[in-house]
Parts: structure tokens; sequence; C-alpha cells
């Protein structure tokens, strides 16, 4: 080979390997992450899904790529992110972070693989079929720890006995809202124990009802499961200390 011959292969070369490494790039297999709340509080869960991924022979950044998407306690942001997860053409779509995010992802595609996370009964929500069979697209491990609320009532009221008026504080913008302020209201009604629903979705809202708590000489606070409220805990310790 002539050397101008030589040098024109190796520019050639050269001006097409940013390209071909970038096409390798794209080429990775792409996981979508959504999640309702933020990421500090989730840092421990995010290390232990990469664990978990890595002893699965997947390594972020290597041969597959994790594309993150956190609303930060806006739950209405959820479906425009599942969407551009879609529109991203992921691989699987992982819904953490509460019925929030399964709700978003499963209304986002019937194609796409979703595997999600929640704390509340996803058969009784219509999000699968059942637990053996979930069908559709849909698969994923529930906690039902939202069915507890009834049994954190009891506990309260055995660390305080006597307890006239217990607060309960609640997001309304889960989606299954309505349905847990009736399930704790049915709870009291059956010890005739005297509760006060309190709502809180954003900080300013939780101060509000901790400051309405305090009016009403509330005698303690059950916070009911949520993402955003979790993510808020050190705050709601710090006021309940206060």
């Amino acid at each position: 080979m002539r050397r101008r011959d030589f040098i024109k292969v190796i520019a050639g070369s050269a001006a097409a390997w940013p390209f071909t490494a970038r096409a390798q790039q794209l080429a990775l297999p792409v996981i979508g992450f959504l999640n309702s709340a933020s990421p500090q509080p989730w840092e421990n869960y995010v290390a232990g899904f990469r664990a978990g991924l890595k002893e699965a022979g997947y390594v972020d950044g290597q041969n597959v790529t994790i594309e993150f998407r956190w609303a930060e306690g806006h739950y209405d942001r959820l479906p425009r992110m599942a969407a551009d997860l879609v529109r991203r053409k992921v691989n699987v779509l992982v819904a953490t972070g509460g019925l929030p995010s399964v709700v978003a992802a499963k209304a986002a595609t019937s194609t796409i693989p979703i595997v999600f996370t929640t704390g509340s009964d996803p058969v009784r929500l219509g999000v699968v079929a059942s637990l053996s069979r979930p069908g559709a697209n849909l698969t994923g491990v529930s906690l039902f720890s939202t069915v507890l609320d009834a049994k954190r009532l009891d506990l309260v009221r055995r660390l305080i006995p006597g307890v006239q008026l217990i607060a309960v504080l609640f997001n309304p913008n889960r989606p299954d809202h309505a349905s847990h302020v009736k399930e704790i209201q049915e709870a009291a009604r059956t010890v005739d124990q005297q509760i006060h629903i309190l709502l809180a979705s954003d900080e300013a809202a939780i101060d509000a009802a901790f400051a309405s708590a305090a009016q009403l000489h509330t005698g303690a606070m059950l916070v009911g499961g949520d993402p955003f409220l979790n993510s808020e805990r050190d705050k709601i310790v710090r006021l309940a200390a206060q």
C-alpha cells in the first residue's frame, strides 16, 4: 500500500471511530427506572438494585444503560416521565416508589415489560389480574404495607393508653388515597377511637398539618404509607420532636 493510501485509510478510520463507538453505546439494552420520590432517600435501594443487576451480569455503562426518572414527590410528573421512557424505547421499565409510579407506567405502555414494587394490593387496585398470574406486561412485588394502617392505629393506642385524639397524615395525591382514609376511619370506629385526618402533598402542607395537630391537642400522629411522606421522614420526625 502506498503511503498516501495508508494515510487515507487511517484518517478514515479515525473519523469513523467516534460514530462506531456511539452506535455500540446506543445498542446497549436500556432499563428505565421510574420513581415517584427523590434520589437521596433511595440511595441505598438504588445501590441494592445495581448490586442485583451486577449479580445477574449487568453493569451500568458497560453492558446495560439505566435511565433514571425521579418525580421528587410531584406525582403529576410521572405520566410525562413514563411516556418519555417509552419513547426512549427502553427494554424494561422498572416502576418503584409505590402505586403512583406503577399506575403511570401501566398507562404508558402495554408492550414493554414492567417490573414494579408497591405497598398496596395490586389485584384489588386493578394493576394485575392475580398474584399468581399477573398477566399483561406487568409483574412485581407487593409489600402490602398499606393494609397495615389499622394495625398501626392499634399499636399507637397500645403505646399511648387512653389517647383521646390521634391525627392521621395522608398524601391526597395517592391514587388509592380515598380507600385508605375509609379503612382507617372504619378501624377507628371499631375501637371507638377519635381520629382527625390531615392531608399533605408538599413540605408546606406538612408544616400546616403539624400546626393543625398542635391546635387540636392531638396525642399522637399516625403517618400513612406513602413515597413522598417517607422521603420527608426526617422533617416529620423533627416537627414531631418540636
